[in-house]
């Protein structure tokens, strides 16, 4: 079986960022600020991300470099009983069914990538939105796609942690950061940008209720990736050395700053053609592609180029995330099953394959394929979103803060006192009260909300 690895320094930070930052990034964030106060939205979010983002993420750091395995195995290294492992177990699960249904998504950035090289999706809104709709009811052709990107996710993944993971991250994530810094320019420069400026960094305290703060501490729960088990199993492959509250830090910040710049994208486009972005996949796949037409008319073929690199962005943003989350289900079997890495992964490929087409199914070829009311695509989303990742980052902070004997826990965060522990007793107090607590929050405030 394949000696364990371990990421570079750079590998580290690129690796760990990739699974953070996805699609929700590009669309959610953005229009999330701009609806609950702009300036006023992105301060809260970033307390959310100090207060539970940081202090979770090392949570989850510190149970996966301890085990130096996959997630369930690495829940039960403390010693503290096979139910413990049931954390892991249960993040395995999670990111699988997110990774299916995700790369059905995935699978439309990728379509419209190429619609947008050929000139598929040109013309006015109406126009747009019947090709969106076809194309999302189809009973092939997204499902093809979305096998398409789980095996483009595959191909990373059976090359391994340091050849496959960490140089598709050194590669993906730069180029994601460059193609976002290209548009934000171009978009910040059209006449009328600066009312998409203000609309997202205008700070309006008036809309701050106390949704709008759970909403932010949603957002920083999901944006990191807590509770999927992505940040336990990728930690496994951080050398002794790493200092966890550094890493945690940087990778927070890059989450946020990526998720500003896809505002800085979107809104000054929007606005410069006098159209208010709507959420979601409307916003991705049928406002936007008229907004980037319309906004950059005044230079022939700017427009192509612009939307030919923004669905370039998607696809990387999509694919930094398919690939962690497919490595956690592959580190499971791998090492659970004692078996290869090629036939471990082939297992998680042929899973979410199957989810993925009968959730491309549920979104308009197949009206039957329901659950509790709701399309097999959107009960998925509810069920992990809603129910499985807030239930694994509270067992974990749970675990960390109060099974796992204190001294362990000290030793990992302070690399076995090399770095300084002087925020320990602070992060220690966060995990085992504040975080709990916010998480519980968030919880109940999303069931309040269906």
């Amino acid at each position: 079986m394949e000696a364990r690895a371990n990421f570079g320094k750079i590998g580290v930070i690129l690796a760990t960022a990739g699974s953070a930052v996805g699609l929700g990034n590009i669309w959610r964030f953005p229009f999330m600020a701009g609806q609950n106060g702009g300036a006023a939205f992105i301060v809260i979010y970033f307390v959310c991300v100090l207060l539970l983002g940081i202090p979770g993420m090392i949570a989850e750091f510190v149970v996966g470099r301890h085990g130096a395995s996959n997630a369930a195995r690495a829940y039960r290294s403390f010693g503290k009983g096979k139910v413990w492992g049931g954390v892991g177990l249960l993040g395995v699960i999670t990111s699988t069914i997110i990774l299916g249904f995700y790369s059905v998504v995935a699978g439309w950035c990728l379509q419209y990538l190429f619609a947008s090289i050929f000139g598929f999706i040109a013309g006015d809104v109406n126009a747009v939105k019947e090709y969106f709709t076809m194309f999302s009811s189809d009973p092939i052709k997204p499902a093809l796609w979305a096998v398409a990107f789980v095996l483009m996710t595959h191909f990373v993944i059976t090359k391994g942690v340091r050849k496959g993971i960490e140089k598709a991250s050194n590669l993906l994530m730069p180029t994601l950061f460059v193609l976002l810094i290209i548009i934000v320019i171009a978009s910040c420069l059209l006449p009328g940008a600066m009312k998409g400026i203000k609309f997202l960094f205008h700070p309006d305290f008036s809309k701050l209720t106390h949704d709008v703060f759970l909403d932010a501490l949603g957002q920083a729960f999901f944006s990191l990736s807590l509770g999927t088990a992505c940040l336990c199993t990728y930690a496994s492959y951080f050398s002794r050395t790493t200092n966890l509250y550094k890493s945690a830090t940087q990778i927070a910040l890059i989450d946020t700053m990526i998720a500003i710049l896809a505002g800085l994208m979107i809104f000054p486009a929007a606005f410069s053609v006098g159209v208010n972005p709507d959420s979601g996949p409307s916003l991705i796949f049928i406002t936007l592609p008229t907004v980037f037409d319309k906004a950059f008319a005044f230079m022939p073929g700017l427009g192509y180029v612009i939307s030919i690199l923004f669905y370039a962005l998607l696809v990387l943003a999509a694919l930094t995330s398919t690939i962690s989350m497919h490595e956690i289900g592959t580190a499971f079997f791998r090492e659970e099953l004692h078996t290869s890495r090629t036939s471990a992964a082939a297992i998680v490929t042929l899973t979410c394959c199957i989810i993925a087409v009968f959730c491309s199914l549920s979104c308009g070829a197949v009206s039957g394929l329901t659950v509790m009311g709701k399309s097999l695509m959107d009960f998925c989303d509810f069920l992990t979103a809603q129910i499985l990742l807030p239930l694994g980052s509270f067992l974990t902070c749970i675990f960390v803060g109060w099974v796992v004997p204190n001294k362990l826990v000290k030793a990992e965060f302070t690399n076995w006192d090399t770095v300084s522990g002087k925020l320990y007793g602070i992060w220690l107090f966060m995990i085992r009260f504040i975080c709990p607590l916010c998480i519980a929050a968030i919880f109940l405030h999303q069931f309040d909300a269906i």
